[in-house]
Formats: structure tokens, C-alpha cells, sequence
């Protein structure tokens, strides 16, 4: 058996037996190199998990991590929903336009589906149920808005992309990423509509429309988060890792003086949590190192890369099937292991075709955040389900609908690569090519 075959299986077969992927990275690894090179090559397990995480441009992840926590737990997210409610006023699937929005907005300042599922689960779920919508639908719909977050500057995920991908500009990506997270957004809008005048959700005359000054003062502060935050990075005031610092530390002011709904006993608090958080997280990338390490020295990676090139010499066949592939991770794992994963298979094939290195980082964030609230895993849909009280099956139906709709946006991503490099191009950002 060879050692590429061999390093698979013993990480295939990990995973199926419930390992960890972070463990069931590093046992592949270490079985490649014990069989591919020599045993004695295990002397630089410690050296390629300090390497993997000894990044610079990772010190972001942590403090993205506790950013998310922070505006989770400030009180953003009902200032947000009800200048949101006052913008778009009382009709039919109001109330879902809201949720969209919201997350939107909400994905500019934590670049985590998660954290702001949970937050926006808690504000609207007991408004939408009140108002007629069905608990699957709102849990569903909660969690596919939140997706878009992965695309949102500043979204974890393409942090992670810059560091596994050489040469790419995460400011570019940032940008990149902005038309088609809203695309991606946008998608949802008018089904949302559709459904509820159709079946009779939210009745207008009964609906409250709060005062559109008022509520835009409360919710200037939670606004103006995404305005720094890019604003910043635009002006080259801050790097991305830079940041994140100023993202953390304008979350604390909004929570704790403007907001008052976070006390230096919960700031403490959100600290351990985040801290546990990107613990897990950076455990996952300094064993896929090792992983990365061994499949590079022995060529595994450049090998499945030909053996998917065999399948076709057309790169549109090639990238639909990528995409599926991708889709297909995305429902069962985590993003932060599909990039570390699956990402140094494809790029001896966005090489060889000369595939745009942010486009193509923008159509994965995609499938990935689709991922996010598909089932099996649907980690976005997990949340929204715990918080609605509901069992996750009941919410399958209305999954699958918004993942064909948001699959409409990553089509048209795919067909026209403008949607997403127009930004950073027109920003002046290096966008580059293979």
C-alpha cells in the first residue's frame, strides 16, 4: 500500500470512528511519514505544529473570535432589528426581511455564522413565532442568513484562505467578498416574501412600525462597527490583524458605556470563552500542519490533483465538481478544516488553469457557507434549533429550499468573476493569477 493511500486512510478511517479532525489530521500525518519517509522524521512533528500556527496574520482569529462574543452579548443585535423593523415597516415577510438584514450587518462585525445566529435566534424567534411564521421556517432562515457572514468582512474563513493559499492579499479578499456575501443575502429576499404573503404570515394591520429616527440613533453605535472596521482597512489606517484589535476594542466601549449591557464580570467571561474557542480552532490548524507537511513532502496533494485532472481536461467540469465537492464537505465539517483540507488538493489546479486565486477563495467561502445550515452537521442550524426548542429534522425542508436559492448567487459568482474582483480591483487591491 502506499504511503499517499495509507496517510487517507488512516485519516478517512479516524474520522469515521468519531476522532476529532484535528486528531485525525495529525494521526494521518504521522502514519505518512512513519511509512512514506522514516520514522525518525517524526522528530519534526513539534516543529511543523509551531510553524503552523507561528503566523502573524492568525493573531486575528482569537480576536475576531471574542469580537463576535462581544457584539453577541452587547445588545447590538435587538438595537439593530429594530431599526431594521423601522426601515422596512409592518407587511408580509417583513419580519424575515429584517432577519436578513440584520445578519448582514451583523456579519460586518463578528465574521462568524454562529455567533450571530445565536444572537439574532434570540431576538427574533418569539417576534416571527408571534407573528405566525412557523419555528422551522424562522430556524431555518436565521441560519442561512447567518452563512453570509463567511463572506462579510471580516470573515474568519478567509483569513484562514490567505494563509493557506501563498500570495493572496486579505484585504483583497475581504473585498472580494463583500458583493457576494450581499448577493448571496439578496437571494433570500424575495422567496422570504413570497412565502409569507402566500401563506398569510405577519399580517400588516397588526404590525408596529417604530419610530425610524429613534431607533437609527440607538443603532448608529452597532453601524458605525463595519464602517471602522473596512473603513480602516481601506484607508490603510490599519491591517487586518490591526484590525481586530480595533474591532475588540470598540465592542468593549459599545457594550460596557454606550449599550450597559456588558459588566467587567461577563467581559471576563466572554474572555475564557473566546479563549476556549480559538484554542479548539488553533489545536485544528497546528495538527493539520502536520497533515499539510506530509502531504506535500510526499506529494499526495499533487497526486489526487492529477487524478482529478484525468476525470477532465475541461476546467468549467472540473470546477463544478470541485464545488460539489466542497459543497459536500461543507455539510459535514467545519470551515476552518475544509480550507485546510481540500484547499492544498486544488491549487496545483487553480495552477494549472489559471483559475483567479480570490475568486476562487470567494466561490469556496460560498459552498461553505451554504454548508453551514445544510444538514447533516449544519452547525448555523444547530444553533437556531436549540434556541427555537425545536428538533433539527423539522427544519430539513425549508433547509434544502434556501440552499437552492442561495446556490442561484454562487452560480452567478461562478459565471461572472466580476461580481467579486470588481471591489478590490477598482480599490487598487493586488487581486492576482496563477
Amino acid at each position: 500500500m502506499s504511503p499517499d493511500l495509507l496517510m487517507l486512510l488512516v485519516f478517512g478511517g479516524a474520522m469515521l470512528l468519531g476522532v476529532p479532525v484535528a486528531f485525525a489530521l495529525g494521526l494521518g500525518g504521522a502514519a505518512g511519514i512513519v511509512l512514506g519517509l522514516s520514522p525518525d522524521m517524526l522528530a519534526t512533528l513539534g516543529t511543523n505544529t509551531y510553524n503552523s500556527i507561528a503566523k502573524y496574520p492568525l493573531i486575528a482569529i482569537p480576536l475576531f473570535i471574542l469580537t463576535g462574543l462581544i457584539f453577541e452579548r452587547a445588545g447590538v443585535a435587538a438595537s439593530l432589528v429594530r431599526f431594521a423593523q423601522a426601515l422596512i415597516g409592518p407587511r408580509h415577510g417583513g419580519l424575515g426581511l429584517v432577519v436578513v438584514l440584520v445578519c448582514l450587518i451583523m456579519g460586518g462585525m463578528s465574521g462568524s455564522g454562529p455567533a450571530d445566529a445565536a444572537a439574532v435566534a434570540m431576538v427574533m424567534l418569539p417576534s416571527m413565532t408571534k407573528a405566525g411564521y412557523p419555528k422551522p421556517f424562522s430556524a431555518a432562515l436565521i441560519a442561512s442568513a447567518s452563512s453570509t457572514a463567511i463572506l462579510i468582512p471580516p470573515s474568519i474563513a478567509l483569513i484562514l484562505y490567505s494563509i493557506v493559499v501563498p500570495g493572496v492579499d486579505l484585504r483583497a479578499l475581504f473585498a472580494a467578498g463583500l458583493f457576494p456575501g450581499l448577493l448571496a443575502g439578496m437571494s433570500l429576499l424575495l422567496p422570504v416574501w413570497w412565502l409569507a404573503k402566500r401563506n398569510g404570515w405577519e399580517d400588516p394591520s397588526k404590525g408596529e412600525r417604530p419610530d425610524l429616527k429613534e431607533s437609527f440613533i440607538k443603532a448608529l453605535p452597532a453601524l458605525f462597527a463595519p464602517v471602522l472596521i473596512l473603513g480602516g482597512l481601506r484607508s490603510g489606517l490599519f491591517t487586518p490583524t490591526e484590525a481586530a484589535v480595533v474591532a475588540v476594542t470598540y465592542g468593549l466601549i459599545v457594550g460596557i458605556f454606550v449599550y450597559r449591557q456588558l459588566s467587567l464580570k461577563e467581559v471576563w467571561s466572554l474572555l475564557g470563552e473566546a479563549g476556549v474557542v480559538s484554542g479548539v480552532v488553533m489545536i485544528i490548524i497546528s495538527l493539520a500542519g502536520i497533515f499539510a507537511w506530509a502531504g506535500t513532502t510526499l506529494g499526495t496533494f499533487n497526486h489526487l490533483a492529477e487524478s482529478m485532472l484525468s476525470l477532465s481536461d475541461q476546467g468549467w467540469v472540473l470546477l463544478i465538481l470541485i464545488m460539489v465537492l466542497v459543497l459536500l464537505a461543507g455539510m459535514l465539517l467545519d470551515a476552518i478544516s475544509i480550507y485546510l483540507i481540500i484547499t492544498p488538493i486544488l491549487i496545483p489546479l487553480m495552477q494549472h488553469f489559471g483559475w483567479n486565486p480570490v475568486w476562487f477563495g470567494i466561490l469556496m467561502a460560498m459552498n461553505i457557507a451554504i454548508g453551514q445550515f445544510t444538514p447533516p452537521v449544519a452547525i448555523n442550524l444547530m444553533v437556531t434549533t436549540q434556541i427555537a426548542g425545536i428538533r433539527l429534522e423539522k427544519t430539513f425542508g425549508w433547509a434544502l429550499f434556501f440552499m437552492l436559492t442561495m446556490l442561484s448567487a454562487l452560480v452567478l459568482v461562478m459565471v461572472f468573476p466580476g461580481i467579486a474582483l470588481w471591489l478590490p480591483e477598482r480599490l487598487g487591491y493586488v487581486v492576482g493569477s496563477w
